[in-house]
């Protein structure tokens, strides 16, 4: 079996529900893999205690930030703060393949293929970003329309997904909740030098996303929906997408599950239920085994009327 791990960014403890979510559902596809948190100086000693006790492997890194007054994320997306910082996974070179995972996920099937995957030389393969942006919202790119997404083109839940190119711009922008790589500190560096000097940086609204993009243009492979099942997808891309099919899916948008009661979920309240399904019974099992930490995670979580 090859040396391989499922790895995702902790900065802040309002993602540990996040987090242990995402672990519990690898576990529970019976992942061969373990799931190692990336964790910075920032993040506070009771999270940590959390993860130790959950069983969960960290590796301490450094914050990753382009240079100073060089690149600003709005009021709105200060989310997007530290996602940099994702990138020092191409650091972990005791694996030999890495499979890159956003906090803001929920697993529903196995996904160990990735593994063992081909990738392109020198590149990752990642899943197209979806270029509609339903809720209009102003300040993103003025090429994301329907006509431009890639998932646009794919009219069944098994259909190939169009190869990367830049016509229409779109096609050729992934979105990086699931990046396949292999590490490498000869890469790593080059991404830093990229970061450090490339003059787009003050263009880029969604800042590692749209550094990988522009640093593998050519050099990545586009993965089926699935493995980076956005939840947006499930509404405005129907013919795409195939609960059953559903591997990782991906609770992109500022209102996370752990944000929004149930109820109150809206167009996402089934999908959001699948993230609740998963955090109830992890809950169920950490009120018995760690009490405390539980305490942790549980306040981080909307509270039910």
């Amino acid at each position: 079996m090859p040396n391989c791990a499922y790895v995702t960014l902790l900065t802040k403890v309002s993602y540990i529900s996040g987090t242990l979510v995402l672990d519990y559902g690898l576990k529970a596809a019976g992942s061969k893999y373990p799931l190692v948190v990336m964790v910075t100086p920032a993040l506070s000693q009771d999270a940590r205690d959390v993860l130790k006790n959950s069983g969960i492997t960290m590796r301490e890194i450094q914050s990753l930030l382009p240079t100073e007054g060089t690149h600003t994320v709005s009021k709105a997306d200060q989310r997007f703060g530290d996602t940099w910082t994702k990138l020092r996974a191409f650091e972990l070179t005791e694996y030999d393949r890495v499979v890159l995972l956003d906090s803001d996920m929920v697993v529903k099937k196995n996904m160990d293929d990735l593994m063992t995957r081909t990738l392109p030389p020198g590149g990752i393969a990642a899943v197209h970003v979806c270029a509609c942006n339903p809720r209009k919202i102003p300040d993103y790119p003025a090429d994301w329309v329907p006509e431009n997404c890639a998932h646009t083109a794919v009219s069944s839940p098994t259909h190939t997904p169009p190869a990367p190119t830049d016509k229409p711009r779109p096609y050729g922008q992934l979105n990086s909740g699931t990046v396949v790589l292999e590490p490498s500190l000869e890469l790593a560096n080059s991404l830093y030098h990229f970061l450090a000097t490339d003059e787009r940086i003050t263009e880029w609204r969604f800042p590692d996303q749209d550094l990988l993009t522009a640093y593998f243009a050519g050099k990545w492979d586009a993965l089926p929906w699935y493995y980076n099942a956005l939840r947006t997808l499930r509404n405005i891309h129907a013919p795409l997408w195939d609960d059953k099919l559903a591997r990782c899916v991906h609770y992109i948008l500022a209102d996370k599950p752990w944000h929004v009661r149930l109820e109150d979920s809206k167009e996402f309240v089934e999908v959001n239920g699948w993230w609740w399904d998963q955090y109830n019974k992890l809950g169920e099992r950490l009120r018995v085994e760690n009490p405390e930490g539980w305490k942790v995670v549980s306040a981080t979580v909307v509270k039910d009327t």
